[in-house]
């Protein structure tokens, strides 16, 4: 299928914009900007696709274009902010379901006519369904699981067998019909459906730990799944948006993992499943502070360091953590939010949030930036984060987040824990931060606890 100089020229254009684009969202300041690229570049290549010689079913085009646009409109405008990590993982599945639902009905197409793909062709279809497969499912149950559908993760005995088992079956369906001998439709379905299956097997184990991490991987791979598909359909823009895709995918999912000091194959295999967690008993008692007392240490502090969590997402308290911070700031007090790179249930999670609410770019700092600060901090206040802040994964080796950086929270003069109750985080880890000596516990939603501390901080003005 030859292409027009214009469309080469177009998909040139698409490039630039995609890669243009994505190098503004690194920057908050410029991603809004970045959006609005990326999203012209996705508008020229679908209407440019119209244009390429040999299509058909136009109708059809149109009326997937058209119930797909309007409900992502709907979608965009009705999910919360909280929501977000979940509508992240389910758009990511569907972006790897449909590459490898590209790459099915070539086969079929192919075979109805009697022919077949060339061999490389072939190769590249069978990888980019089988990644793009595992990315599709896994991406369901990671929604499944940011939602609360599914509250537990579930490992098979010998869990890690079938990993490998299944693997290795459907690489070796996949060989069996990239020579040729097994195009047909029972050995395609068995194909996709162990490929399916894979993704639902690596993925349940995992526990809210290692969940951004997960995500992250599972957009790498719609990423690579999209780029090997463009090949097959000799689609510029494909080839390009999977490439850029799979490859900012990859390496933040090296950085993340890095964050928390732990191999991908760890995760995959050794996953945190969010279920009572081993490590040294913790000695000490949790000892519970009120909102009156927690207002009063903060509005006669020099400087506070806030340390937001999942907890302050549930709670939708972002708007209320800002209306506390500009009542400090009217008192003098110096406020900084202070991020953990796999805070939140998917990579920035948190700076979203705090954006949303208003916060400004330049009170927002990561780990190597103001990790060194606690030690002059008067008051740390943690607000539904768990395993970022447990200094446990310093000083517990048998803990299974040692040696994962944290923000050194408990090297604050003192900390301020709002938390909903008693019980271990996300991940089923004990916090050793709860139990300190300088630790005191907020318990309550962070919505009207926050909402009590900042009228017991207006009472002080």
């Amino acid at each position: 299928m030859s292409i027009d100089l214009p469309i080469q020229v177009s998909y040139l254009v698409v490039a630039a914009l995609f890669i243009l684009g994505l190098k503004a969202m690194s920057s908050p300041v410029t991603a809004r900007k970045g959006i609005l690229w990326a999203g012209i570049g996705m508008v020229i290549a679908t209407l440019v696709t119209f244009a390429t010689p040999g299509l058909h079913n136009f109708g059809w085009m149109i009326g997937a274009l058209v119930i797909g646009a309007a409900i992502a409109a709907w979608l965009g405008k009705t999910v919360k902010m909280t929501d977000m990590p979940q509508m992240v993982a389910i758009y990511n599945g569907m972006g790897g379901g449909a590459a490898a639902a590209i790459a099915a009905l070539e086969f079929v197409r192919y075979a109805a006519k009697g022919e077949t793909l060339g061999s490389a062709e072939t190769i590249l279809a069978l990888l980019g369904s089988l990644i793009g497969s595992v990315a599709f499912s896994g991406s369901i149950v990671a929604f499944l699981k940011l939602q609360g559908i599914m509250k537990k993760a579930h490992r098979l005995p010998a869990q890690n067998f079938f990993v490998v088992f299944f693997t290795l079956a459907t690489v070796a369906l996949g060989v069996w019909i990239a020579m040729g001998a097994g195009l047909d439709g029972w050995t395609l379905l068995g194909f996709y459906g162990l490929s399916l299956l894979l993704g639902v097997v690596l993925t349940t184990p995992i526990g809210g730990a290692d969940m951004p991490v997960v995500i992250s991987l599972l957009n790498a791979f719609t990423g690579l799944a999209v780029g090997l598909e463009g090949f097959v359909l000799k689609n510029p823009a494909l080839i390009i948006a999977g490439i850029v895709v799979g490859a900012s995918g990859t390496l933040l999912t090296q950085l993340m993992a890095r964050a928390m000091n732990r191999k991908i194959g760890g995760i995959i295999f050794t996953p945190i499943t969010g279920e009572a967690q081993a490590g040294a008993a913790i000695q000490g008692t949790m000892k519970e502070a009120s909102a009156i007392d927690v207002a009063s240490m903060m509005r006669y502090a020099e400087k506070v360091v806030i340390i937001p969590g999942y907890g302050m997402a549930v709670a939708g308290a972002q708007h209320k953590v800002w209306e506390l911070t500009k009542l400090l700031q009217e008192a003098g007090v110096t406020v900084k939010f202070a991020i953990h790179p796999v805070a939140g249930r998917m990579p920035g999670h948190m700076n979203v949030l705090l954006a949303e609410a208003g916060v400004p770019y330049d009170l927002i700092f990561d780990l190597e930036e103001i990790n060194e600060e606690f030690g002059q901090t008067d008051v740390a206040l943690v607000i539904g984060a768990n395993d970022v802040v447990n200094p446990s994964a310093r000083t517990d080796k048998s803990s299974p987040i040692y040696g994962m950086p944290i923000l050194n929270a408990d090297h604050a003069h003192n900390v301020i824990v709002n938390k909903r109750g008693k019980g271990a985080g996300y991940s089923g880890i004990e916090n050793a931060l709860f139990f300190g000596e300088n630790t005191r516990m907020l318990y309550g939603s962070a919505q009207s606890a926050i909402a009590e501390v900042i009228a017991g901080v207006k009472t002080m003005l």
